[in-house]
């Protein structure tokens, strides 16, 4: 192929290769050409012209297929373009000649249409350039036209359209011969043709005036007749053509042209008048010879009816959405009239009625749905209620009229029901699609939209008292405020006017659809409706008998209620279930006699309420088993059963009822019927076994003798199909935008379709996924579809030989019915029978013996050679089914080999479509039928079927199941890829472009192809690539292919191949292929655009976008709106102008997704743009009003506007690419600002940190950062946060949350001490205040609480008056709270007002919280600050007064907030209880919830309580759990007092509990709740809950008197223990690991104080006299034994060996041995790690404090262990000689451990002693491992061994061999090479040789002193180069000094005489002094000032040493000379420097 790849055909390749190859190349060639040409230079294509043009046009002969021919074409007419144009004439020619010529033969064809196909891209792109020979070619054209065949009309059709398009107005001449031919292609028998011949027409109106003047009437009339008997395809291009030139009519201008054809302008009122004409009267007003006489008293066929509604929405949106603001009134009445009784010819049958109702909706929703904004919207929803009012008002006046002419007036009014169903149903729509935003339209009262809905709930017409009640739905859903307002208006009007029928079922539709509703209004309804529905349900059953006027309506009311009541779920039914089943009880006759009797004595009145009455219990039941499936226990279904026999057995006396009381029964009892068999599907087939054989009977009853004589084909069977296979079809059965309309077209011409009134028990049911509205069908039918699915369910069920019976008799009453009436029965039977296959197969149930297997073959034998082609498709799927459940290879290989020889020898389209699907079909469910030759034979068949180009359909069908076939034989298909893809390649070149079935089907075969390959496509080999270059051709083809649906296969397969193989799809030719189908009129191309696309950003979202912007760039010739947004706005912005005007829900999830992909890879590098697209999208919530400003001033300019309004008005469109968008999509914009925080904050520091930003922004403009653009986050977050609808303002609270928390603590830097967010406090609080106004839904509210929270504890505003504005707002929620959940208006769920009332608590909780915090950081900041200076502390006052000012805030409510808090918190204590202490629970509830809605308000709970306890924690211990008067707390509270209410005296006893037992209660509460959370917290426990329970913790053991419960109550401590080392295993957050161990520590230490306070005691008591023999306290009392589980420090240990060995593996013995470990180099601890390990160390070193001497004993070595451990472990040399953080925390311990009481205790001393010395020895020896010396740090280690010589008792150092080590370790140490190291040992020996017991410091001076003394006699001769080694010495001086002090007077003078000429040899005379270093200029100093020290001190030494060395006598004077001057002011500099060396000290100083 990639010979093909040159500007002229390789003609030696060429021909060497076959036949089908050839045509390939060639069209791999052309492809290569159609790039290649536009980018060569003039000059090259010029040399080569000549060349190329004879290779083209000898294609042309070459009978080229279509994608070749025009290719051909396209190459062609680029080549003369951009050439040389002087031969193009003999081109043109010699297709002219081709044409003409007489051969007429079938091989000849292509070549002729290949010279159509030419002329037309070659005046395409020449146009006027070819002068006027385009009049010869025309008149050619035209004549050739007279006697072609379909193919050929088609293509001269398509290049008339070219002809005209390329030269435009010069064609004028040829305009009406065109038109002639083509209005009579327009009613051709090929649909293609009609297609083609509506574009051409459309191209020609462009310039041919007198289309849409002069012959406006004929050209819609032509249109009408070409509605008549279209297909899909016929009406969307018609419907184009007729709503486009009607609409041109209307806005054209006269030109000085039209002035000549006495042209006049046409009026709105015309347009409208002749689009109803088609609508009402079909296409021509006399009668026609169409066979419509045949198809019955329809006047109109339906398929006209359907396409002038679909003209109807092209005109309106040719238009544009201003144009319908403007002329709305107009358009509404005119619609509106379609139904009314001005045509009673249009709705004379039900029927007809229904079909016009639905198109008029159509027409509604599409318009005003589609075109209209909010604020349009608006407008026009109070026009449909000013119609709906002016009808209410013709009904009032002809039912109070009481003259004779009332008959009329009732027609009248019965006519008037069509247009108020149509009006009430796009009323629903409508408001149901603005949801909160259409608050302002009901409160406004002029309009009364609410009055108008409910006044016609009384209309005498059934089906508008149900779209009334819909309608009231709708608004419910949409406002859930006005739920229970509405319940309780039609309750009441319904107990007040019950003797009224229409009342009486009005309104209790009404309140059956407000129940419906409830499910879809989160916030609920009061839990007491419940009860009061329930009454009056009651009510209506009982008073039905009363009056027999309304008997029916009372008890259909009565069930209907009922059933609708059990939509709202167990928790409200639970409570009403008793009295229902006793109603469901008393309903049915409670034996056979019974029903017997009640035969023989009613009448056939009393039989219609009878049954109407049972259909209605049989309802309700079903409605409870699918809606509370929760209550259905053993129990309940006992009782549920006793009634179902007498419903069965009335069931079976139906057919002689009716026969006795006449055909008035006839309805009832179908939908009895319908009601047992929808019942009896979802109650489990076990509960009426005893039924199965009479139930079985009627079942096959109904379905062969059926009472209709409607084909049902089109719902039974669809559900039964694949979807896949529907596609086989054709385009009804698949979804698209008219699917609402088209439905009608699928059902045969009885039945229109569903409608609401069919079934009013669908009212309150879930809607279907695509309807607006329910649309039940007719009883007669949906009797058949509950029977077939009620069949399935039985018989799979049954036994064996019933199941042959029963298929016996179905196959009989199949031969014995005859003609359509035998198709109904064989079509209801399979449905059936499919059914129950699908359930045996579920349930892995067999079928059973031969015989059975024999009657379902032939059953469904039958059925596979139908003539409805849907049939066949539900019996291919049925014979799979079969084959699955007998799942036998044999039988399954029999009933392929049936469908071969079927194959082999039929000759009829039938048999070969249906055999073919059933191979593919078994494939299916069997998953490739094993064998390789069973393989290679259906392929070899499907092969042959799919090249019969006699038949499109078998093509069809075969290659469907070949696709089938490839996609599930998984790997065996190998061999067969090569062979199928040239198949496929063959007819996707040669199939005419007019089978566009054959074409669907080859692209689902390429896709399942390309599936197969997998990523083997990426390979390199030959083979591959030859395989990847013909799927890539295939796709190629399918792109240019016309229809759309083929476009979206090719679209798919490409998608797949760039998932396998990305480098080599062409992105940007795909993108540009995707922008421009993304407005498509086909819904599956959109979708498969936007699902391409969804795939394409996930790995390319930046390429994608450029790519998509570059292609609009080029400007293309095929501009839609889309491109003109793309160019402004890019894709990103293009795909959210389509999520607002799309209505598909799968669509627009699929570009939500994409949005979010493109978001997150993209967001942060075109920062600017997509805020900037969110901001557009936002602001219009903002511009409602400026909307309307623009619209006025284009009122006048209405002349001026023409079709290109289309684009919207221009003078919008330059400042906002968004008109008005919907709510849904500016939600969605906020959740996008959300994300692209998220991204940002991901993505670095710098976007939050203004500084920064600003630095990078400057060096970089390109540079982007979020804190640039603050403000407008803080505008975005606020125009959502204030909007009318609800979602979006919980979405702007949601993003103003997000912005407070992020952005809190960014430094302003111009103001320094404040924060960049301080600025936009009034916008913060202005966006808050509106949440808590009163009539704010308590969701909004709540949200608004945690921003106020989140504000106020952010800390921005420090002033405290700026604060007062938000913290009021939390004021006066608390207000709320505190008026109790009496005073909360009952508008929703009693959940609602837990929850708003905990988000207020919870609010409050974390300001307390924030406030404590702060004071408790600052008064450690003040103890801190009173060490530095003064300034400090003045700053330091500005900042207490901001923190004590937040308490002060607080502390006002805090009494009142602490008790609610603790209220809340025992309410979370009951609801966390096990479900079996469920009776335990208080019956009324708690304080905040009700007993009712206690699974509501649980998650309200759980969302809230983990703060409230910290918060409460917090209080109690800064109260110190002090207790105020418990009296004095009740007054305060208006809240009813509970026995729950804590700390208040309870209602059941008298007493009043002691502060106490309140303090017991509330420790234990506070315990308890966090134990239980902390226990096993789930998985997904937010991390912040855990935090705060812990830190609830802390606080609590702060204080001492909890501390005092703990301490005394060891198996409390222990199982704390237990549950915190639980904790710290399955959480790895080292803030939570941390936390546990400040807990544990807490834990440790209140055990100390109980222990030292049991030791005091016990003292105190046993004086001191008998000392010995006091009790041990501690733990391990007298035998040092510790019970794991009961023991506190077993727990202790084992929490902090957790802690330390997850940390420090190396610490597990276990592993230590293993040699993995052993070589370990010193892992460096995290900063995290290190403070773990130090927490731990320190709880260690507390342990033996709680141990009894023998305990200690025995834990001790285990402590002594660890600690020594970490030593070693950690003790590693830091870059900045710095300590440890571990190491400094376990010499710490270690001298903790050294200086414990129990080392000197006598039980425990010599044990102790023992240990300690072996510890001693490990540090020792940590020292002499080997190969570790290099990063041992042997300061730790020194320090160590210092630790033990000072804090230990002498016996365990002075050991002989461990004082020798210890010395040998200074001595090393001494003789460093490193002077830190040597100035540490000085300072660890000069604390040593203080030591008070000679016995310890005496061997250390004796080895020591010397060596050190020879150290610094050195220096002498090598003076101190540096600091540090200056340091050293003055540490030496130092410790000599302080050891002559220390030493005995006889040594003394000898030390003195070793100090005074080292200190002497330091000083420098007066020449060296000016050249000295800085070292020893200051040696210098320290050696003088320590000289004038010494001297006094020791003067007669001093003076004896001076007399006997003159020199050293005159160095000391010249030096003290010298220095005389500078004496003074240096000494004070020198008092400091000895502090500094001695704070170093401090700070490592554990000795």
């Amino acid at each position: 192929m990639e010979l093909a790849h040159s500007l002229l055909l390789n003609e030696e390749e060429y021909n060497q290769l076959g036949e089908y190859q050839k045509s390939e190349f060639i069209f791999e060639w052309l492809r290569f050409l159609e790039k290649l040409l536009p980018v060569t230079s003039r000059a090259d294509i010029r040399e080569n012209q000549k060349k190329l043009v004879e290779q083209l046009t000898s294609l042309l002969n070459n009978a080229p297929g279509p994608p070749t021919r025009r290719l051909v074409a396209k190459n062609l007419a680029v080549l003369y373009s951009t050439g040389d144009t002087f031969s193009v004439y003999q081109t043109i020619e010699k297709c002219n000649e081709l044409i003409r010529s007489k051969d007429d033969s079938p091989s000849y064809l292509p070549t002729k249409l290949a010279a159509v196909v030419c002329l037309g891209y070659l005046y395409k792109k020449l146009g006027r350039i070819l002068g006027n020979s385009f009049t010869d070619t025309v008149g050619n054209v035209l004549k050739a036209m007279k006697n072609a065949e379909s193919q050929g009309r088609y293509e001269i059709m398509l290049s008339l359209q070219n002809i005209l398009k390329g030269l435009g107005a010069a064609a004028i001449p040829c305009h009406r011969d065109i038109y002639k031919a083509a209005r009579s292609c327009l009613t051709d028998r090929s649909m293609a043709v009609r297609c083609a011949a509506a574009k051409c027409l459309l191209e020609l109106q462009n310039e041919a005036v007198f289309m849409w003047s002069t012959d406006l009437d004929s050209v819609v009339t032509l249109c009408f007749k070409s509605f008549e008997g279209s297909n899909y395809d016929v009406r969307l291009a018609v419907s184009k053509l007729l709503g486009t030139i009607l609409a041109r009519a209307l806005t054209s201008k006269q030109t000085p042209a039209s002035t000549k054809h006495n042209f006049r302008r046409i009026s709105l009122e015309e347009v409208m008048e002749l689009l109803g004409t088609g609508f009402l009267r079909g296409s021509s007003g006399f009668l026609r010879a169409s066979g419509d006489m045949l198809k019955g008293t329809s006047s109109v066929s339906r398929d006209v009816r359907v396409g002038v509604t679909q003209a109807y929405v092209v005109f309106a949106s040719t238009l544009g959405g201003q144009w319908l603001e403007r002329n709305f009134s107009a358009f509404l009445s005119h619609i509106l009239d379609l139904v009314s009784q001005s045509h009673p010819k249009a709705i004379q049958s039900q029927m007809d009625a229904i079909g016009c109702r639905r198109c008029v909706s159509f027409i509604l929703r599409a318009t005003v749905g589609g075109l209209l904004g909010e604020k349009a919207q608006i407008a026009a929803a109070k026009e449909i209620c000013q119609a709906i009012w002016k009808l209410k008002k013709v009904v009032d006046a002809a039912m109070s009229d009481s003259n004779l002419e009332t008959r009329i007036m009732t027609a009248d009014v019965t006519a008037s029901q069509h247009v108020l169903v149509c009006a009430l149903q796009e009323l629903g729509s409508l408001i149901h699609g603005l949801g909160t935003t259409a608050a302002p339209l009901l409160q406004d009262s002029s309009t009364g939209v609410l009055e108008a809905v409910i006044s016609v709930i009384l209309h005498p017409s059934i089906s508008v008292r149900l779209t009334a009640a819909w309608c009231l739905r709708c608004i419910a859903v949409a406002l859930p405020s006005y739920v229970s307002l509405l319940l309780d208006r039609s309750i009441e009007r319904l107990s007040a006017l019950k003797s009224s029928p229409e009342a009486v079922t009005g309104y209790s539709f009404a309140v059956a659809a407000l129940l419906g509703a409830v499910k879809h209004c989160p916030l609920g309804i009061p839990h007491g409706k419940g009860k009061v529905i329930m009454t009056v349900a009651e009510d209506l059953l009982c008073s039905a008998s009363q009056n027999s006027r309304i008997s029916v309506q009372r008890t259909q009311a009565g069930w209907l209620l009922i059933a609708a009541l059990m939509t709202l779920g167990p928790a409200v039914v639970q409570h009403h279930l008793p009295r229902m089943l006793l109603l469901w009880k008393c309903v049915f006759p409670s034996s056979p006699k019974d029903l017997e009797t009640e035969k023989t004595r009613g009448d056939s009145f009393t039989w219609q309420v009878t049954l109407e009455g049972r259909a209605g219990a049989l309802c309700a039941i079903k409605s409870f088993v699918s809606h509370c499936a929760g209550l259905l226990t053993d129990e309940v279904v006992q009782r549920l059963l006793p009634p179902l026999p007498g419903a069965v057995d009335l069931l079976t006396q139906l057919s002689s009822i009716c026969k006795s009381y006449g055909n008035s029964l006839k309805t009832s009892s179908t939908v009895y019927r319908h009601k047992l068999y929808e019942l009896l599907a979802v109650l489990p087939p076990k509960t009426y076994e005893g039924s199965f054989c009479a139930v079985l009977k009627e079942l096959v009853a109904d379905l062969t003798i059926p009472d209709s004589q409607i084909d049902a084909s089109t719902f039974l069977l669809p559900p039964l199909c694949h979807e896949d296979d529907l596609l086989l079809l054709g385009p009804l059965l698949q979804e698209t935008d008219h699917r609402f309309i088209e439905e009608q077209l699928l059902l045969g011409n009885n039945v229109a379709g569903g409608s609401l009134e069919y079934d009013p028990y669908s009212i309150y049911e879930k809607v279907a996924k695509r309807d607006s509205i329910p649309k039940p069908l007719p009883p007669v039918l949906s009797v058949v579809s509950a029977a077939t699915r009620l069949f399935g369910v039985i018989f799979s069920h049954i036994g064996e030989t019933h199941r042959l019976q029963v298929l016996e008799q179905l196959l009989n009453s199949i031969k014995q019915t005859k003609g359509s009436r035998q198709q109904i029965v064989q079509l209801n039977v399979v449905s059936a029978f499919s059914t129950s296959l699908k359930h045996l197969a579920n349930c892995k149930g067999s079928l059973g013996p031969e015989e059975v297997k024999r009657s379902a073959l032939t059953l469904v034998m039958g059925a596979l050679e139908s003539n409805n082609p849907l049939l066949r498709c539900a019996a291919a799927e049925c014979w799979a089914r079969l084959a699955q459940v007998v799942s036998d290879s044999a039988f399954t290989a029999g009933l392929a080999q049936v469908s071969f020889d079927k194959l082999k020898s039929a000759r009829d389209v039938v048999s070969r479509t249906g055999h073919s699907l059933a191979l593919g079909c078994l494939y299916r469910y069997l998953g490739g039928i094993g064998s390789t030759q069973h393989l290679n034979a259906c392929v070899g068949i499907l092969y042959t079927l799919s090249q019969d180009n006699t038949s499109p359909d078998v093509q069809a069908w075969a290659l469907h199941s070949l696709s089938l076939i490839v996609d599930l034989a998984g790997p065996l298909y190998h061999v067969h890829v090569e062979p199928t893809l040239s198949l496929i390649l063959i007819l996707l070149l040669t199939v005419p472009p007019t089978y566009t079935e054959v074409h669907q089907s080859l692209g689902r075969c390429l896709n399942a192809l390309i599936t197969t390959l997998g990523p083997e496509l990426q390979g390199s080999s030959a083979t591959v690539s030859a395989l990847r270059t013909s799927c890539l051709l295939g796709c190629a083809v399918m792109q240019d292919n016309p229809d759309c649906l083929v476009q979206a296969q090719a679209i798919s397969c490409l998608q797949q191949l760039h998932m396998f193989a990305p480098r080599h799809v062409n992105l940007s030719n795909l993108v540009s292929c995707l922008c421009v189908n993304l407005c498509s009129s086909y819904l599956l191309l959109r979708r498969a655009v936007v699902a391409c696309l969804r795939q394409l950003v996930q790995r390319e979202a930046a390429e994608v976008s450029e790519y998509a912007v570059a292609l609009v760039k080029e400007s293309r010739e095929d501009f839609t709106p889309v491109d003109i947004n793309i160019r402004e706005i890019g894709l990103e912005g293009a795909l959210l102008g389509l999520l607002d005007k799309e209505l598909d829900q799968r669509l627009c999830q699929d570009i939500k997704e994409t949005l979010s992909h493109m978001l997150t890879s993209m967001a942060v590098e075109k920062l600017s743009f997509w805020l900037k697209l969110c901001k557009d999208v936002l602001a219009a919530s903002a511009d409602f009003n400026t909307v309307a400003s623009v619209d006025t001033t284009q009122e006048e300019e209405t002349a001026k506007v023409d079709d290109a309004s289309i684009l919207t008005s221009e003078s919008d469109e330059r400042f906002h690419p968004f008109s008005n968008p919907r709510w849904s999509t500016r939600v969605f914009a906020a959740e996008c600002v959300c994300k692209i925080i998220n991204q940002c904050e991901n993505a670095g520091s710098a976007h939050f940190d203004i500084t920064l930003a600003q630095e990078r922004k400057q060096r970089d403009s390109r540079d982007d950062f979020l804190v640039l653009h603050l403000a407008d986050l803080i505008r975005m977050a606020f125009m959502a946060a204030t909007d009318h609808s609800d979602q979006l303002r919980l979405s702007g609270l949601q993003t103003l949350l997000i912005v407070v928390r992020k952005f809190a603590a960014v430094p302003e830097p111009e103001f320094p001490g404040h924060v960049i967010l301080e600025q936009y406090q009034a916008n913060v609080g202005a966006a808050l205040r509106p949440a808590f106004a009163p009539e704010t839904p308590p969701d909004v509210t709540a949200k608004a609480c945690q921003v106020c929270s989140a504000w106020i504890a952010s800390g921005v505003v420090s002033d405290l008056n700026d604060l007062r504005r938000v913290h009021q707002l939390l004021v006066s929620s608390l207000v709320k709270v505190q008026a109790g959940k009496e005073a909360q208006g009952q508008q929703y769920n009693e959940s609602t007002s837990t929850m708003e009332i905990l988000a207020v608590l919870k609010a409050w909780a974390e300001v307390y919280i924030v406030a404590v915090e702060k004071q408790k950081n600052q008064s450690d900041a003040h103890n801190h600050s009173l060490k530095t200076t003064k300034s400090a502390e003045e700053s330091y006052r500005d900042i207490t007064s901001s923190a004590g000012g937040l308490l002060d805030l607080v502390q006002a409510d805090l009494g009142t907030l602490s008790k609610l808090w603790l209220a809340a918190l025992q309410d979370f204590a009951l609801l966390i209880l096990p479900s079996e202490y469920a009776s335990q629970l208080p019956a009324e509830g708690g304080t905040f919830y009700t007993a009712e809605t206690i699974e509501n308000a649980r998650p309200h709970y759980y969302n809230s309580w983990a703060l409230i306890l910290y918060a409460t924690a917090l209080w109690l211990t800064t109260t110190g759990f002090i207790v105020v008067d418990p009296d004095e707390g009740v007054t305060n509270l208006s809240r009813p007092v509970t026995p729950t209410t804590m700390c208040q005296d309870s209602s059941t006893r008298p007493s009043v509990k002691s502060p106490e037992d309140v303090n017991t209660d509330r420790f234990h509460l506070i315990l308890g709740i966090s134990v239980e959370f902390l226990c096993s917290p789930r998985s997904d426990a937010a991390m912040e809950n855990i935090i705060a329970c812990l830190r609830a913790l802390q606080a609590l053991f702060d204080v001492p008197w909890p501390r005092s419960k703990i301490g005394g109550d060891q198996e409390l401590g222990v199982e704390l223990l237990n549950v915190l080392h639980r904790l710290i295993l399955t959480r790895e957050s080292p803030d939570i690991q941390l936390a546990a161990l400040e807990v544990v520590r807490l834990i440790l230490f209140a055990a100390q104080e109980h222990v030292k306070e049991k030791r005091r005691s016990a003292e105190v008591d046993d004086g001191a006299a008998e000392k010995e023999t006091l009790p041990e306290f501690g733990e391990g009392k007298d035998t040092g034994g510790l019970v794991p589980g009961k023991s506190l420090v077993f727990a202790t240990l084992e929490f902090c060996v957790c802690i330390l060995v997850r940390q420090l593996p190396q610490l597990n013995p276990k592993l230590t041995c293993s040699p993995a470990v052993q070589s370990g180099k010193h892992l460096l601890l995290s900063e995290d790690g290190s403070r773990l390990v130090s927490a731990a160390l320190v709880i260690l070193s507390d342990v033996p404090a709680i141990c009894s001497p023998e305990g200690s004993v025995s834990v001790l070595p285990t402590i002594l262990y660890l600690i020594t451990g970490v030593l070693k472990e950690t003790a590693v040399k830091l870059q900045d000689d710095q300590l440890p953080l571990t190491v400094a925390a376990s010499l710490q311990a270690l001298k903790g451990l050294l200086s414990s009481p129990m080392a000197r205790a006598e039980k425990s001393r010599t044990a102790w002693t023992d240990l300690l010395r072996s510890a001693l020895v490990t540090v020792l020896d940590c020292w002499d491992q080997d190969g570790l010396l290099q990063q041992r740090d042997e300061v730790s280690l020194l320090t160590a061994i210092t630790v033990f010589i000072l804090s230990s008792s002498p016996e365990v150092t002075t050991t002989e061999c461990l004082q020798k080590r210890c010395i040998e370790k200074f001595k090393i140490t001494l003789d460093s090479k490193d002077p830190f190291v040597q100035y540490k040992c000085y300072q660890l020996l000069h604390s040593i040789f203080q030591h008070p017991n000679k016995t310890v410091s005496y061997p250390y001076i004796h080895s020591l002193a010397p060596s050190i003394v020879r150290k610094l006699q050195e220096t002498e001769k090598a003076k101190p180069e540096n600091a540090a080694e200056l340091q050293v010495i003055q540490e030496g001086i130092k410790v000599l000094t302080a050891l002559t002090a220390t030493a005995e007077e006889e040594h003394r003078a000898h030390l003195v005489a070793c100090l005074l000429p080292i200190l002497i040899s330091f000083l420098l005379d007066e020449n060296a002094l000016g050249s000295a270093t800085n070292a020893t200029k200051n040696l210098h100093e320290f050696a003088l000032q320590n000289l004038m020290q010494i001297g006094p001190q020791y003067s007669s030494v001093f003076k004896k040493l001076m007399s006997s060395s003159p020199t050293m006598k005159a160095r000391l004077e010249s030096a003290v000379k010298g220095n005389q001057e500078s004496i003074k002011v240096k000494t004070a500099k020198h008092a400091k420097n000895p502090g500094k060396s001695s704070s170093i000290q401090l700070k490592t100083n554990f000795l």
